[in-house]
C-alpha cells in the first residue's frame, strides 16, 4: 500500500461537485445532535460485516489511523489524502485499486439516524439540475445513489462522467462513500473498493458536534504506522493536482452523440 498526500486547494467547490468538504456544518453544541428535522429513514444496513464503530472493533487492529477514519490496507491500494490549503485540514481520504477510486469522509449525525436519505436527495437535486442523471440502486449496503455529470469533452460534444454515491447511517455518525473510474461502471472493478468501505471503522469520539459536521481527519502517524514509498520514489510527497479526485471528472465518459 502507498500513501500520496494530496492538496485541495477549495474545499468549497467539492461541495458544490457533491465531492469532499464539509457538508453544511452548523452550529455546534449538544442540542443540535438531536433538536434536527426529522428525516424518513432508510431500512437500517445490516453492519455486522462492517462499516463498523470504534467500539465494535479491538484499537489496535492494524488499521492505518486517520482519527475519524481507520481503513484497512490491501495489496496494490494506493491511499491519497485530500488538504484544504487554506485552513491546513485533511478533508477526505481516498483509496485508489487499479483504475478505480474510493472517496471516504464521516459526518456527525443526529442519534436517530436517517441522515443518508436527506442528503442523497439533496444530491441527486443538484446532479439533476445540473443536467445529469441519478439513479437508486438498492443493494446490501442499502440504497444507492448512481449518478453521471455532464461536462464539455476535447471536442466540445457532451461527456457523461459516472460515479456512485453509498451512504451508510452509524451511532451518531454518518459515513459516505464515492466510487470513480472503472468501479463506478463495472461491478467487478468496485468489489474491492466495497471491501475496503466494508472494513472501514468510524471513530465518532464523545465531544459534540452538529449533524452533518465532518469528523476531523488526521495524516497517519508516522511513528506508529511508516509510509510505504510512493512508486516514483518520492515518500509521501505533496501534490497540488486533485483533478483526479474528482469523481465527475475521473474515469470513464459516455459521450453523447447529437
Amino acid at each position: 500500500m502507498s500513501i500520496f498526500r494530496r492538496r485541495k486547494a477549495d474545499a468549497e467547490d467539492a461541495v458544490e461537485a457533491g465531492t469532499a468538504g464539509d457538508i453544511d456544518s452548523e452550529a455546534s453544541d449538544q442540542d443540535a445532535l438531536d433538536e434536527v428535522d426529522e428525516v424518513v429513514s432508510d431500512a437500517p444496513v445490516d453492519r455486522s460485516s462492517g462499516p463498523f464503530d470504534a467500539t465494535e472493533v479491538e484499537d489496535d487492529d492494524g488499521r492505518l489511523d486517520l482519527g475519524s477514519l481507520r481503513i484497512t490496507g490491501r495489496e496494490g491500494m494506493e491511499l491519497r489524502l485530500e488538504i484544504d490549503q487554506e485552513q491546513q485540514n485533511v478533508i477526505a481520504a481516498t483509496a485508489v485499486v487499479g483504475e478505480s477510486a474510493l472517496q471516504l469522509q464521516a459526518f456527525a449525525a443526529p442519534r436517530s439516524g436517517g441522515l443518508w436519505s436527506q442528503i442523497r436527495s439533496e444530491i441527486a437535486d443538484s446532479i439533476a439540475s445540473q443536467g445529469g442523471t441519478a439513479d437508486l440502486e438498492h443493494t446490501d449496503l442499502g440504497t444507492e445513489l448512481r449518478t453521471r455529470m455532464p461536462s464539455a469533452g476535447p471536442d466540445g460534444r457532451t461527456v457523461f462522467a459516472p460515479a456512485r454515491f453509498l451512504g451508510i447511517d452509524g451511532p451518531r455518525w454518518f459515513l459516505r462513500g464515492v466510487i470513480s473510474g472503472r468501479g463506478a461502471i463495472d461491478d467487478e472493478a468496485a468489489a474491492p473498493l466495497l471491501e475496503i468501505l466494508r472494513e472501514t471503522v468510524v471513530v465518532r469520539g464523545s465531544e459534540p458536534m452538529a449533524p452533518r459536521e465532518l469528523l476531523p481527519l488526521r495524516l497517519p502517524q508516522e511513528d506508529a504506522t511508516p509510509m510505504p514509498p510512493a512508486p516514483n520514489g518520492e515518500d509521501g510527497v505533496d501534490q497540488t493536482s486533485t483533478d483526479d479526485l474528482n469523481p465527475f471528472e475521473r474515469g470513464p465518459e459516455i459521450t453523447e452523440v447529437r
